[in-house]
């Protein structure tokens, strides 16, 4: 477990040991399978599990890049204008190229394991059952993990967790627990679901009034609360943007007085929390068919 977080080299050296991954994967299965969830030995292997996928789209092998990133490299890409938000606006148009993965192997090995659904059931099936925040923080964290970048693996598993695998409860549920930490990460995972637009319906529907219910009434104190509290702007800015349905549902669960006096923080104007606010905000009023309501 500390060696799988020594950065880049150690991950690749570990990513490429025969068997390992395997045996990790088969180790946790067993867990499942016994209904022993929580015990230690299962809380490490899944923190392994999680360093090995962190970057893990830009540290493939090249042959494993050739395969999944060939359709992406056929596919046109028209728009080069930034968005008024710089970069942010740029992902935002990228997730509409999303492309399949190739036809999944049904016998995964080795590294091809990290992004399998197989490997993708087990992290869901162990945010619901374990009660060991550790091991619900490093299923949520591979996850997100997973779901980071924006080519077509990030895209897969995304389609995977929300609608082949019926994800979305598990993940809500982590919105209402009260380790930080573990809140923190789920609200991170539902940013980067959010960002693909074939799933925004579906994610508004199942998960945006908690995200309402997780924003604080005024600016966050700590650190871990103010990250927690952007991620969460962010999410519901990927689900509004487009969507004034979605817009109308954040102000029937009471988000916009909440999102004012976030972005209205006097004390530190410049705080990720009060930035993303504020960017949500201005979303939100794009939805002109909502001014009257949004005044009332």
């Amino acid at each position: 477990r500390n060696m799988s977080s020594a950065g880049p080299e150690g991950r690749k050296k570990m990513r490429e040991c025969d068997g390992l991954i395997d045996s990790l994967v088969y180790y946790i299965q067993g867990a499942i399978a016994d209904h022993e969830p929580n015990d230690k030995a299962t809380e490490n292997c899944v923190c392994i599990l999680h360093n090995l996928s962190y970057q893990l789209e830009t540290e493939l092998p090249e042959s494993y890049a050739q395969t999944i990133y060939m359709q992406r490299r056929n596919t046109p890409n028209n728009d080069k204008t930034p968005g008024c938000f710089g970069t942010r606006s740029r992902k935002v148009k990228e997730k509409q190229q999303d492309t399949p993965l190739p036809e999944e192997k049904s016998n995964p090995k080795g590294v091809e394991s990290l992004w399998h659904s197989t490997l993708i059931r087990i992290y869901l099936s162990l945010i619901a059952k374990s009660t060991r925040n550790y091991t619900q923080e490093a299923s949520l964290g591979a996850l997100q993990n997973l779901t980071a970048g924006t080519g077509p693996m990030p895209f897969a598993v995304a389609r995977t967790v929300v609608q082949k695998a019926n994800g979305l409860p598990s993940i809500r549920a982590m919105l209402h627990i009260s380790h930080p930490a573990v809140k923190k990460t789920a609200v991170s995972l539902l940013r980067n679901l959010s960002r693909n637009t074939s799933l925004q319906s579906d994610i508004a529907r199942e998960v945006l009034p908690d995200l309402v219910s997780v924003l604080p009434e005024s600016a966050p104190g700590s650190d871990i609360a103010c990250e927690t509290t952007a991620s969460t702007c962010y999410a519901l800015y990927n689900l509004t943007q487009s969507s004034s349905h979605n817009a109308r549902l954040l102000l029937s669960a009471g988000g916009l007085p909440k999102i004012i006096a976030i972005s209205m923080n006097d004390s530190n104007m410049f705080s990720k929390a009060s930035r993303a606010a504020s960017v949500l905000l201005y979303s939100l009023w794009s939805h002109t068919d909502l001014h009257n309501a949004y005044k009332k």
